[in-house]
């Protein structure tokens, strides 16, 4: 059975700060087609220091430098925001997401009815979140930019150790740079997580410019692709220009669906649509000159042409040299 790719529509904090821009976002989301719309939920006080520099990406994509928490202060959403946001969702007929940075959102966000969590790449490594988070009983999704596979497995251990099962888990293979340089995705790790967790759903959560990657990981095989995207990638902030905007969006989603269809299940057999043209493309041996019973069959009285409904050509060579068991006429196959 072919295994249909989830995609998650990262809107992440391209909200700016306003509810109303977030449900616009969300109205995009369910354009494209997306399966899902994800956001961040997190309380500046709890997520950094006051003094916490910004990424050199943050400061580059914002063109000022400010701390870290002067930045997510304004894009800091209320609580009770994410409970707009998740009944406009289910409005709207689309998954709700949010990735939660502290457990309190976490504990909110579960009470919302939202059916997994995600880690953000940052908190893989964040032990106590990750028991607590888990502990939760919900379905996770583990982001690993900046990780090692011996991270991965540490992570993993600890939300295994407390009881979900591999077929809970989601391991999302990703780069933490905004965008991300193509020559560091290494989209090939996939395989490694692959091979190194059996059982465990493994996907890409994608960062670089435009599409084509987020392609070339549904056609590896990820069950889920996650993608930044924004109404208008020259807006302030810090993952704007990192985004992708509705076009390229619906142009993912449409992409990803026709990839799922086209990965099927791996068998090299005929089709249903080629068993019917397999006479019209194939080929037959067929008599190219009149033979007699007892006559030999030579490579000047045979040829090969369609259709391909009487002897197939890889008889060919048991044939050359035996005696013809009947008459045959011009145009004749073999039997």
């Amino acid at each position: 059975m072919t295994s249909i790719c989830k995609v998650i529509a990262e809107a992440g904090v391209n909200h700016n700060g306003s509810i109303e821009l977030a449900h616009t976002l969300i109205d995009h989301a369910v354009m494209s087609g997306a399966d899902f719309v994800k956001f961040q939920t997190f309380q500046a006080d709890k997520l950094t220091n006051k003094f916490n520099p910004q990424a050199e990406y943050q400061k580059r994509n914002i063109g000022k430098e400010e701390s870290q928490y002067e930045m997510l202060k304004k894009l800091e959403l209320p609580l009770e925001g994410f409970r707009d946001l998740s009944h406009y969702c289910q409005q709207k007929k689309i998954g709700f997401l949010s990735t939660p940075f502290d457990i309190e959102s976490a504990h909110f966000l579960a009470n919302l009815g939202m059916s997994m969590m995600k880690v953000s790449s940052g908190d893989l490594t964040n032990l106590p979140f990750l028991r607590s988070l888990a502990e939760i009983k919900l379905p996770i999704i583990l982001s690993t930019g900046m990780a090692t596979i011996g991270e991965v497995e540490q992570a993993l251990n600890v939300v295994e150790k407390v009881g979900l099962s591999s077929d809970q888990i989601t391991i999302l293979h990703c780069t933490t740079e905004y965008p991300a340089p193509p020559h560091e995705v290494n989209l090939k790790a996939m395989q490694t997580l692959r091979t190194a967790f059996p059982g465990i759903h493994i996907g890409y959560s994608d960062h670089t410019e435009g599409i084509a990657i987020s392609l070339a990981a549904a056609a590896l095989g990820a069950e889920v692709v996650e993608k930044h995207f924004t109404i208008d990638r020259n807006m302030p902030g810090p993952d704007h220009k990192a985004s992708i905007e509705l076009k390229e969006l619906t142009e993912l989603v449409l992409g990803v669906r026709t990839i799922s269809q086209a990965l099927g299940d791996g068998r090299k057999q005929p089709t249903e649509t080629e068993i019917k043209n397999m006479s019209v493309a194939r080929k037959s041996i067929f008599v190219s000159s009149p033979i007699k019973k007892g006559e030999m069959f030579t490579e000047k009285n045979l040829t090969i042409r369609r259709p391909g409904n009487g002897c197939s050509p890889m008889h060919w060579d048991t044939l050359i040299g035996k005696a013809a068991s009947r008459d045959y006429a011009v145009d004749e196959t073999v039997e």
